[in-house]
């Protein structure tokens, strides 16, 4: 019996994924739950297991192909036992035709002849490195086998990875005049300099027919410049901001906040929770009036369609976490229904698994509101890029003390408060002032009053 594994849906939003790198050849011999593939999309990288126990017949997705939802990537055949010798069945070239995603895919099927060519890499044990390391280490194309281990016991380390991916700096050229076009219109460059590369400027907005107004120099060279290459992440992030900008008109308000009281409560149960090893923080209670405020204003949570837009129903917090590799955004799950103590052991969780790079695609599906915290080394306040398909951002300044009027016993008097900056970003397709205002005076008032169910 044979048994094709497919494409899995590795996460709501999730339609296609690209072929990272196969754990098995053809003739090979896998238990059931072993690792077949590994799986790279948008959201995060993900192994894929043998849902059987069988001989590998057929791989159907070559390494770097891009494969959409429930295309096969490999059969197995439970009843078949793998050859004589090395346990892998003799393969012919592989035969390239193109799947049903319009992705190229190649059909490796057992023959009776060995293989005329020798194997691209020599057999042998993959080098041992954590997940996150070979995470990075795909992200940067880097083969794991060339990487000289610097760990114990032959581990590839993080800072191996890198110090592979960092080109060997160049020799430093003498200074040369500013280039000039020729006189075929192509810019040169003199004395060994490489060529100057111009950049391509964006044409959205651009009428029909009519030539931009405005192009970007182009890069010339100089001693001391470092051109570093963008990772897969980084990739991402960049595609995803620009198509953010260009899609949703940005308008940004921003509110003072307070925190005097919500200080006061947090003291008051910040030595109990930490013996239950749950680390309250401020931003636990941001999180909170949020979700609160969503709650009581639909139209920021929610997302838009074509000709419409949806008022979701879940409340889920995307909490923006800045890792060694880049910004990843995972989400806290229904957090309206979770108290400040949940949602701060939440945090907490999804925090250590985006820094040890251990997020599975679930991890990052399903925000429909997302909080962008500056950390320790804020300012007072900035713009941030909605996080697509949100209809909403809300960017959190640093704390700092601050002297502010406060009303008591009927009159006016000069204190000084632990005071925050909120910045809130909208969508203003579906957003107008009024209800962004509204929302963003909820958190403030929630907030002021330390209205919380610890």
């Amino acid at each position: 019996m044979t048994t094709k594994v497919t494409m899995p849906q590795l996460g709501e939003s999730v339609v296609e994924g690209t072929v990272g790198k196969w754990h098995v050849s053809v003739g090979d011999r896998v238990e059931k739950d072993q690792t077949v593939v590994e799986i790279l999309t948008d959201k995060a990288d993900s192994e894929v297991p043998s849902p059987v126990g069988g001989i590998v017949t057929a791989i159907l997705a070559v390494e770097g192909v891009v494969v959409r939802v429930g295309e096969v990537l490999v059969e197995i055949d439970e009843s078949a036992t793998s050859s004589a010798g090395n346990g892998r069945k003799p393969i012919s070239a592989p035969a390239v035709s193109a799947g049903p995603s319009g992705a190229v895919i190649a059909a490796v099927m057992p023959t009776a002849a060995p293989a005329a060519a020798p194997p691209a890499f020599a057999a042998g044990p993959a080098p041992a490195a954590s997940p996150s390391v070979r995470k990075l280490a795909r992200e940067h194309d880097i083969d794991l086998a060339g990487v000289t281990p610097s760990g114990e016991h032959g581990r590839v380390t993080r800072d191996d990875v890198l110090r592979a991916a960092t080109p060997e700096p160049a020799p430093t050229p003498e200074p040369t005049p500013t280039p000039m076009p020729s006189s075929a219109g192509r810019v040169t460059s003199p004395g060994g300099l490489p060529a100057p590369v111009p950049m391509q400027p964006s044409t959205a907005g651009v009428p029909a027919g009519r030539a931009l107004a405005f192009k970007s120099p182009p890069y010339i060279a100089k001693p001391g410049d470092e051109i570093i290459q963008f990772s897969r992440r980084r990739r991402i992030i960049a595609d995803h901001m620009i198509y953010s900008k260009l899609t949703s008109p940005h308008v940004v308000t921003v509110a003072e906040c307070d925190l005097h009281r919500t200080s006061r409560l947090r003291e008051e149960h910040k030595a109990v929770l930490k013996k239950e090893g749950v680390n309250l923080t401020f931003l636990s209670f941001i999180c909170a009036a949020v979700a609160r405020s969503l709650r009581e204003n639909r139209g920021v949570n929610a997302r838009v369609l074509d000709d419409a837009f949806v008022l979701l129903r879940e409340i889920n917090l995307g909490i923006a976490v800045d890792t060694p590799d880049g910004l990843v955004v995972p989400v806290v799950k229904h957090a309206d229904e979770l108290t400040v103590r949940g949602l701060a052991r939440a945090i907490d969780d999804v925090a250590k698994k985006s820094r040890d790079g251990n997020l599975t695609p679930d991890d990052l599906a399903g925000k429909t509101f997302t909080i962008s915290n500056p950390g320790l080394k804020g300012n007072l306040h900035g713009g941030a890029i909605i996080s697509q398909p949100n209809v909403g951002i809300l960017r959190i300044g640093e704390i700092q003390k601050r002297t502010v009027v406060v009303e008591h016993d009927g009159e006016d008097l000069i204190a000084i408060r632990p005071v925050m900056f909120m910045s809130l970003s909208y969508d203003h397709r579906i957003v107008d002032g009024v209800a962004a205002n509204t929302f963003l005076y909820r958190i403030v008032e929630i907030l002021e009053a330390a209205d919380f169910v610890i």
